[in-house]
């Protein structure tokens, strides 16, 4: 069998990452031509798409008043800031669909069976969001600011300002209701349990508020609007994490790792056998604690010196031995 040289190894190297590269800026070109083509289609309408975006806040403006524009750009600056980021938003499965078709040939299969549900929930997850905000925050937001003006205040809104707040509450509760698959990735993973998490709720509720606050204008009824969701939304990732199985195993990757365990359990290392033992019992799988790790370890260094000490013992047969039997 011919071997490669480390020449040849290194160009292979290099190659398969120059691919790779190639690919991923294939994939970037298609989500900005995607972006491109529904901002084309978008623009057009860019005046009538603003007017619905602020319907919630002129509703509620009292007779007479209307929003204004500061700066001078400001009517094409402010329509064509909200279309462009209205086509990142709408293309957001396409650019989660490149970024898929770019890591899923490194995952294995039971990795992507729980990551294609994952990615179509938090995009739905995110939709709703921004809809929940539309819908049900905005006409209270915008209600309860108008009726406290003090008298003698026109409440007069700029375009700009406006564009920038209602950003801000739509990133604030797409992102916010991505809160149960964060809950079930966290439970999926090991990295908690739904019983530790329950036993933690007091504290997620504080924390949802101290979320809300943070994320949202300071006012508190949509610190309120924001709280109140999260903590719903972590119920329900709690709720669902509770009928969902440990994600399910690679089959055909599971078989060949447990043959080859098997056959090479009788003459490995001490090591070697957990390893092997451990790809038998994946289904069994779960975190070590900090005393079972430490076990681990002294088994894994005594398994080592009484290898050396092998090794040791039989250079030294070898010395002993005349020049003529070596």
């Amino acid at each position: 069998m011919a071997e490669h040289s480390p020449e040849e190894d290194d160009t292979q190297k290099e190659m398969g990452f120059l691919s790779h590269l190639v690919e991923l800026r294939d994939r970037l070109l298609r989500m900005v031509i995607a972006i491109g083509v529904v901002f084309a289609c978008l623009f057009p309408f860019s005046n009538q798409i603003y007017t619905f975006l602020s319907g919630p806040l002129t509703e509620h403006l009292p007779e007479g008043s209307s929003m204004i524009a500061i700066d001078v750009a400001s009517p094409f600056l402010a329509p064509f800031k909200l279309v462009l980021m209205l086509s990142v938003v709408l293309t957001i499965p396409v650019i989660l669909h490149q970024a898929w078709s770019f890591v899923a040939p490194g995952l294995y299969r039971h990795e992507k069976r729980i990551a294609m549900p994952l990615l179509v929930s938090s995009v739905i997850l995110f939709y709703l969001g921004m809809a929940f905000a539309y819908y049900v925050v905005f006409p209270l937001v915008f209600g309860f600011f108008t009726s406290i003006a003090p008298e003698g205040v026109e409440v007069m809104t700029d375009i700009n300002r406006y564009l920038d707040f209602v950003v801000t509450l739509f990133l604030a509760f797409g992102i916010s209701f991505e809160v149960p698959v964060a809950t079930v990735l966290l439970i999926m993973t090991g990295v908690t349990t739904a019983e530790k998490l329950s036993g933690m709720r007091p504290y997620i509720v504080v924390a949802a508020f101290v979320v809300g606050m943070l994320l949202t204008p300071p006012d508190v009824v949509s610190q309120i609007m924001l709280a109140i969701p999260i903590w719903m939304l972590f119920e329900l990732g709690l709720l669902a994490s509770r009928f969902l199985a440990t994600p399910e195993k690679d089959e055909e990757t599971r078989d060949i790792g447990g043959e080859a365990a098997a056959a090479g359990a009788s003459q490995a290392s001490p090591r070697e056998s957990a390893v092997a033992q451990a790809l038998i019992d994946e289904d069994a799988w779960r975190p070590m604690t900090d005393e079972e790790m430490e076990e681990e370890l002294k088994a894994i260094e005594e398994a080592e010196e009484e290898a050396a000490g092998e090794e040791d013992v039989g250079d030294d047969k070898d010395d002993d031995q005349p020049d003529g039997e070596k």
